[in-house]
C-alpha cells in the first residue's frame, strides 16, 4: 500500500476511476490486465499531466468490451454507406446530367488521387494536432461536415444551378455538370479525410492486445454498410421516403448524410481520446504544406519493417481488387446478355435498354450476395484465429469459461498472416475460374466466393499495422517490454542505422493508404490496354475482354500471396506487461 496523498483544494478527479468507468468495462469473462487501481483526489502539487499520463498507460492494459469496440468502429460503417452511394450511383447520375464517358473516366481519377495525397497529409496533420479533446476528432468531424455538404449539393445540383442562373439559360447543363464534378472531387477528398481520422482513431483507442478485435469490428461495420448500400438499390426510396427527395439518388444522399453524421456523433461522443498535449508541443514545420512531400518521403524511409511488408503486399493485392470492384457487375451483365444477343442479334433500342437494365440488376444481386458473404466472414473468421498478440502478465488470473470456449474454437496454426495469404489464393482461384464459368449462376457464385478474401482484406492488413503501431506506443510509454532480443522487430524502436522508426498512427496509415491507391492507377492503365486489345463491339457473343481483366487481377493476387509470406508471425514475441510499482504508488491510496 502506498502512502496516502495529502488532500487539499486542488483540482480533483473521480475517486474511483478504473476500467469500470464509462464504457471501459470488460464484458463478462474477459481478461483484465493489471490490478484495479484507484485515483486519489489530487493535490495542487501533483501535475495533472502525470495523472493523465498514468491513466493513459493503464488504458493500454485494459481489455475493452465488445460494446466499446462496436462504438469505437461504428463511424466507419456510416462512412461506408456514403462510399456506396458514390460508387453505385455516381456514374449513372453523372451520365444522366449529360457528361461524356471520356470525362467520366477523368472524374473517377479523383478516388485514387485523393487517397494517395489526402490520407498521408491528414495523417501528418492529425499526428501533430494538439486540440485538448483529441487529435483525430477534429478531422473526423470536419471531414464529415464537408462530406455531408458535398453529398447534398451533388444530389440537388440541377435545382441549385437552376435557382442561381436565369431561366432557360443555355449554359445551365454545362454549369450543372461542372458543379457535380466539383462536388465529386470535394466528396472524395472529404471522405478520405474522415477515413484517415477514423482509422487512426481506432488505433489510438484500442489497447495493443485488442487491435485484431478492433479491426475485425471495423470490417463488420464496413460489411454492414455495404449490405445496406446494395439493398437500397432494390427499394423504391422516393415512394417510401418522399420527404427526402423525388429521385433515388437524392434520397440516398440524405440517408448517407444521416448515417455518417449519426455514427460520427456516437463514436466521438462516447469514446474519449487522451489529451494529445501529453506528447509535447506541436512541430510547426510539419504543418507546412510545402514540407509535406519531404515529410512523406522521410516517413516512408522510416516505416517499421512489418508495416513496410504489409504495404508491399497491399500494392499487389489492390492491383487485383481494383478491376474486380469496378468491373464485376459488367462482367456478369455481359454473361447475361450473350444468349439474348445470340437469339436476337438486332434488338430494338427499347429491347436493348431493357436487356441491359435486367443485366445490371443481376450483377447488383451478385454484389449483394458478395457483401453478405463478406459480412458473415468478418463475423465468424476472427473466432478461429490464433491471437496475434498475447502478452504475459504476472497478475493474470485463471481463464474463464468464456475464454476456454474461445480457445477451443481456435484452429491451431491459423494465424492472421496465414489467413491473409490463403485469402489471396482464394481470390486468384476465383478470378481464374472465369475460364470455366458460362452462366450467371456460376458467375454469381464466383463473385460470392470473393466475399471471403474481401472480408480478410478489410481486416488483416489494418490489424497487422495497428497491432505493430500500438505495441510500439506501449513500449515507448513503458507499458510493455520485450523479454527477448529482436532485430528489426516490434521490440526495437530504432532501425539498423540508429534512426527512430516512424510510430505515429496517422502518417503510417496514410502511407498504407498510398500503397492501396497507387496500384489502382496501374490497374486502370492495364485494364485499358486489355480492353483496347480484346474488346469487341457491344452485342458480340465472343467478347472475353472483361474476363481477361479479371484474370489479370488474379495474377496480381498470386504475387500478393507471395509477398504475404514475407510477413513476420506475431504470436510469441516475448512481450510482457510492465508491472510498475511507481505507477501503483502514484495512484493507490
Amino acid at each position: 500500500m502506498a502512502s496516502a496523498v495529502r488532500r487539499d483544494s486542488g483540482p480533483r478527479l473521480p475517486k474511483e476511476v478504473t476500467e469500470q468507468t464509462r464504457l471501459l468495462s470488460p464484458s463478462g469473462g474477459e481478461l483484465r490486465y493489471g490490478r484495479s487501481l484507484t485515483v486519489p483526489e489530487v493535490s495542487q502539487r501533483r501535475p495533472r499531466s502525470s495523472v493523465s499520463s498514468s491513466m493513459s498507460r493503464r488504458s493500454m492494459r485494459v481489455t475493452r468490451s465488445s460494446w466499446f469496440l462496436m462504438l469505437l468502429t461504428l463511424s466507419i460503417g456510416g462512412l461506408q454507406i456514403a462510399w456506396s452511394v458514390e460508387l453505385s450511383n455516381g456514374s449513372p447520375y453523372l451520365l444522366s446530367l449529360g457528361i461524356s464517358k471520356a470525362m467520366l473516366a477523368l472524374v473517377w481519377v479523383a478516388g485514387p488521387v485523393s487517397g494517395a495525397l489526402v490520407q498521408p497529409y491528414v495523417g501528418i496533420r492529425s499526428d501533430n494536432c494538439r486540440v485538448s479533446w483529441g487529435k483525430r476528432k477534429p478531422f473526423m468531424i470536419g471531414g464529415g461536415i464537408a462530406t455531408i455538404i458535398s453529398l447534398l449539393i451533388l444530389g440537388w445540383a440541377k435545382e441549385i444551378c437552376a435557382f442561381i442562373l436565369p431561366d432557360r439559360s443555355p449554359s445551365l447543363p454545362t454549369v450543372t455538370i461542372w458543379v457535380a464534378v466539383l462536388m465529386i472531387y470535394v466528396l472524395d477528398f472529404s471522405i478520405n479525410t474522415v477515413q484517415a481520422g477514423i482509422r487512426a482513431f481506432i488505433v489510438d483507442n484500442a489497447p495493443p492486445h485488442q487491435q485484431d478485435a478492433a479491426n475485425a469490428w471495423a470490417g463488420r461495420m464496413t460489411g454492414i454498410g455495404n449490405v445496406l448500400g446494395y439493398l437500397s438499390g432494390y427499394v423504391n426510396l422516393p415512394e417510401i421516403l418522399p420527404w427526402f427527395g423525388n429521385t433515388q439518388f437524392k434520397v440516398l444522399c440524405v440517408i448517407a448524410s444521416i448515417a455518417l453524421g449519426g455514427t460520427l456523433a456516437v463514436s466521438c461522443g462516447f469514446i474519449m481520446e487522451r489529451d494529445p498535449n501529453e506528447d509535447g508541443p506541436a512541430d510547426e514545420k510539419k504543418n507546412n504544406v510545402l514540407a509535406f512531400f519531404g515529410q512523406v518521403l522521410h516517413s516512408a524511409r522510416r516505416l517499421p519493417p512489418q508495416v513496410r511488408k504489409v504495404c508491399d503486399t497491399q500494392f499487389f493485392a489492390w492491383i487485383g481488387w481494383f478491376p474486380f470492384l469496378f468491373y464485376s457487375t459488367t462482367y456478369i451483365g455481359e454473361i447475361y446478355v450473350q444468349p439474348h444477343y445470340a437469339a436476337n442479334p438486332n434488338p430494338s433500342r427499347e429491347e436493348e435498354h431493357k436487356l441491359w437494365e435486367d443485366a445490371t440488376r443481376v450483377g447488383t444481386f451478385a454484389l449483394l450476395v458478395f457483401a453478405v458473404v463478406a459480412l458473415t466472414a468478418n463475423t465468424v473468421l476472427p473466432v478461429f484465429i490464433q491471437p496475434a498478440f498475447n502478452p504475459t502478465n504476472a497478475n493474470e488470473g485463471a481463464p474463464s469459461k468464456h475464454q476456454r470456449l474461445v480457445a477451443l474454437l481456435r484452429i491451431p496454426g491459423l494465424t492472421l498472416r496465414r489467413l491473409w495469404c490463403f485469402s489471396h489464393v482464394i481470390f486468384a482461384a476465383s478470378m481464374w475460374s472465369t475460364f470455366f464459368v458460362k452462366n450467371t449462376w456460376g458467375a454469381t457464385a464466383l463473385i460470392a466466393a470473393c466475399g471471403i478474401p474481401w472480408a480478410v482484406t478489410l481486416w488483416a492488413p489494418f490489424a497487422l499495422i495497428s497491432s505493430d503501431i500500438s505495441k510500439r506506443d506501449a513500449i515507448k510509454h513503458g507499458v510493455l517490454r520485450s523479454s527477448v532480443s529482436t532485430t528489426g522487430g516490434v521490440g526495437d524502436l530504432v532501425g539498423e542505422d540508429g534512426e527512430d522508426y516512424v510510430d505515429q498512427a496517422g502518417i503510417i496509415l496514410g502511407l498504407h493508404n498510398f500503397a492501396i491507391a497507387a496500384p489502382q492507377v496501374i490497374a486502370t492503365v492495364m485494364s485499358s490496354l486489355i480492353f483496347k486489345m480484346l474488346q469487341k463491339p457491344r452485342g458480340s457473343t465472343d467478347d472475353t475482354s472483361m474476363a481477361w481483366v479479371m484474370r489479370f487481377g488474379g495474377l496480381a493476387a498470386v504475387l500478393a500471396a507471395v509477398m504475404t509470406l514475407r510477413l513476420d508471425e506475431e504470436v510469441d514475441e516475448g512481450l510482457e506487461f510492465v508491472d510498475s510499482d511507481e505507477d501503483v504508488e502514484e495512484e493507490e491510496v
